[in-house]
C-alpha cells in the first residue's frame, strides 16, 4: 500500500475544499478549507525530492490549465491529470509530463457509461495511461458515480461488476468518497472495503481521512491493495497531520 500525494486546483491555486460543496451556479457555496501560497510546481517538485509516485493533479473547475501544466512539468511522469480529459486533449496532458490522464465525466455522459466515447479514449492515449475515476456518493445503501464536479448522480454503482466491466479499458482507479471529501470526519468504511475484495488494478482511495492512523485502517480494510490520499488533514494544507510523518509511514511499507 502507498500514499498517493496530490495537488488540487481551484482558480490557479492550490486548495483543499469540500467536494460535496462544488457548484456550476454558486462560487460562493464551494468550502475552502485551505489555499496555499507555495505555487503547485512547488508541490510537484517536493513530491518529486521525496519520490513519492502515482499522486494527481486535480482541476477543479476552468482557469486551472497553466497551473497544472506547471505542476505536470516540474515532476514529468510523476503525477496524473484529471479535470476536464477528453479524447481530444488528453495527449496534450499526456505531453506535458502526466504520467496517465483521470477520467470521468467525459465517459459518464448522461448518466451512463458511453463505451464509445471511451473507446475513443483509450485509442488516444492507450489502456495504460488511463485512470478510471469512479468518485462516488451514497444513496439508497449503495455508492454511485456522480460526474461534473460531483454534482450529478449516474446509473453505474461501484460494485465489483462495475470494477471489472470498466477495468478492461483502463490502468487504474481512482475513487473519491465525495460526502466526505474534505471533512476529516473519516473514511468511508464500507467503500474502501468493498474496494479491496473486489480490485485487480491498482486503487487509490480519497476522502474523509483524518490522522496517520487512517493509513493502517485502510491497509486493513483494503487488504493492503489499496492506496491513500490524504489532503485537507495534512499539516501542508493547513491540517494536523504531519506530512513527514506519512512520508515515513510510506517509506516503512514501500522501502
Amino acid at each position: 500500500m502507498r500514499f498517493r500525494p496530490c495537488i488540487d486546483l481551484r482558480n490557479g491555486k492550490v486548495v483543499q475544499i469540500v467536494g460535496g460543496t462544488l457548484s456550476d451556479s454558486s462560487e460562493a457555496s464551494v468550502q475552502t478549507n485551505f489555499e496555499s501560497t507555495m505555487a503547485p510546481a512547488d508541490f510537484a517538485r517536493m513530491y518529486q525530492r521525496d519520490e513519492l509516485t502515482g499522486g494527481h493533479v486535480i482541476a477543479l473547475g476552468p482557469g486551472n490549465k497553466e497551473a497544472a501544466l506547471s505542476a505536470l512539468a516540474a515532476y514529468p511522469g510523476g503525477m496524473q491529470y484529471g479535470g476536464g480529459v477528453t479524447a481530444e486533449n488528453a495527449c496534450e496532458f499526456l505531453e506535458a509530463g502526466a504520467s496517465q490522464v483521470i477520467v470521468t465525466s467525459y465517459v459518464f455522459r448522461d448518466g451512463k457509461v458511453d463505451f464509445e466515447r471511451l473507446e475513443k479514449l483509450v485509442s488516444e492515449t492507450g489502456r495504460e495511461r488511463l485512470v478510471l475515476d469512479l468518485s462516488c456518493r451514497a444513496r439508497d445503501g449503495k455508492y454511485w458515480v456522480v460526474t461534473d464536479r460531483w454534482q450529478h448522480f449516474t446509473d453505474t454503482c461501484v460494485n465489483a461488476e462495475t470494477i471489472e466491466a470498466l477495468g478492461k479499458h483502463c490502468s487504474e482507479f481512482l475513487v473519491h468518497g465525495v460526502d466526505v471529501e474534505g471533512r476529516m470526519s473519516g473514511i468511508e468504511e464500507d467503500l474502501v472495503r468493498m474496494l479491496g475484495a473486489n480490485c485487480q488494478l491498482p486503487m487509490t482511495y480519497a476522502g474523509g481521512a483524518r490522522s496517520l492512523e487512517d493509513l493502517d485502517k485502510v491497509e486493513s480494510l483494503g487488504g493492503g491493495k489499496v492506496d491513500l490520499t490524504i489532503g485537507s488533514a495534512l499539516d501542508i494544507f493547513g491540517g494536523q497531520v504531519a506530512y513527514e510523518d506519512v512520508l515515513a509511514w510510506h517509506r516503512r511499507r514501500n522501502s
